[in-house]
Formats: C-alpha cells, structure tokens, sequence
C-alpha cells in the first residue's frame, strides 16, 4: 500500500476518534468554564480534512493514483463530512444557545444538511452510470471550493461551541454563514457536474 493511500486510511481512522471526542463533552475537563469537547473533535476534523488535500496532492504529484485509492478517497471524504454534519444536528442547544430564532436556524441548518447529502448521493449515482460506460468524471473546480466552505463551516461550528458569550456567538452566525454558502456551492456544483457531462445520461445506440 502507498503513502497516498495509507494517508486516505488514517482518515478513515479519524472518523471513530473525531465522534468519540465529541460526546466526550462533560467528560473532559472544562478550561475556564468552556468545554473542549468539541475543540478538541473541531482539530480532529480539521487534521482528518487535511489530509483529503494531501493525500490527492502526493498520489497526483508522484504517479502514485491507483484504484484501491479512487475507491477509498471518496468514501473516506463523504463519510468523515457527512458524520460531522449528523453530529452538528445533535448540537441543537449548545450550538444555537437559545436564541429567539434559533428554531428557524436549526431547521434551516437541517434542511441545508439535508440538501448536501442528498446531493452527494445524486452524484455518486451518476458516476456509478458513467463508470459503466467507461468514463472517468474528473473533480471540477466548484466541487473543491464546496469540499472547502464544508470543512471550514463545521470547524467554525465545533469550536463555537466550546466558546461562551459574544465570541461564540460570531464565531457560531460566522459558521452557520460559511454553512449556508457551501451549500448553495454543493447545489451549484451538481448541477454544473451533471450539465457538463450530460453525455452520462445519453443512451447508447
């Protein structure tokens, strides 16, 4: 197994440890009155997004893309994200610290998650039919700045809970902004995926 892929690997690793520091909230000692819970889960994803960006970087740069690493990368990257995206959803108290609209937030942040994986399913299917017909459907642009406003909106998330008063407060609407832009970049992507390789969905004759 390469470098590339044993990276792609520890990834996968990361996502058990990311949800295990995560519900160790109450568990870890507070600093400051502040829990670090979820700090602490925030810098595990963080590390485990990273290495989407290495792994691909070294695996392209040295020759070294192969298919056990097509096959992992995907999965270890919708995994690691959709798990965190579940997880935001229990965090419906703390993150949104009751606020007046926070039910509107909650919903809105609900029906964005929704909307991500569905979305990521949609695209997964489509490459399965071009896989059939022998196309291989290279990443564009617009899927890595979504992947990107993904990842930095969770983390935003994460450690705006482990932040009291009006700093978690900006860091939790900074977040939930970053949020809602990934997921009009996630709609934008699809369907700009699927027009430019509308060919997929071509019978062939």
């Amino acid at each position: 197994m390469n470098l590339p892929n044993k990276i792609t690997l520890s990834r996968i690793f990361m996502i058990p440890v990311f949800v295990a520091v995560f519900f160790l909230d109450g568990v870890l000692p507070d600093i400051k009155g502040m829990p670090i819970a979820y700090a602490i889960a925030a810098a595990i994803f963080a590390i485990a997004a990273c290495t989407d960006f290495i792994d691909g970087h070294i695996a392209r740069s040295r020759g070294l893309v192969t298919n056990l690493g097509k096959f992992l990368d995907p999965i270890a990257d919708k995994v690691l994200v959709s798990t965190a995206m579940i997880l935001l959803l229990a965090m419906k108290d703390i993150l949104l610290r009751g606020w007046s609209y926070g039910e509107e937030l909650y919903i809105a942040l609900a029906v964005c998650i929704c909307v991500i994986m569905a979305r990521e399913l949609i695209i997964s299917a489509f490459r399965q039919i071009a896989a059939t017909t022998g196309l291989v459907l290279a990443a564009d642009k617009l899927g890595k700045y979504k992947t990107t406003f993904q990842d930095v909106s969770i983390v935003v998330l994460l450690v705006s809970a482990s932040v009291f008063g009006k700093v978690g407060e900006v860091l939790c609407i900074i977040g939930l902004v970053l949020f809602a832009i990934a997921t009009v970049l996630t709609v934008w992507s699809g369907i700009s995926y699927v027009v430019k390789n509308k060919q997929v969905l071509k019978d062939q004759k």
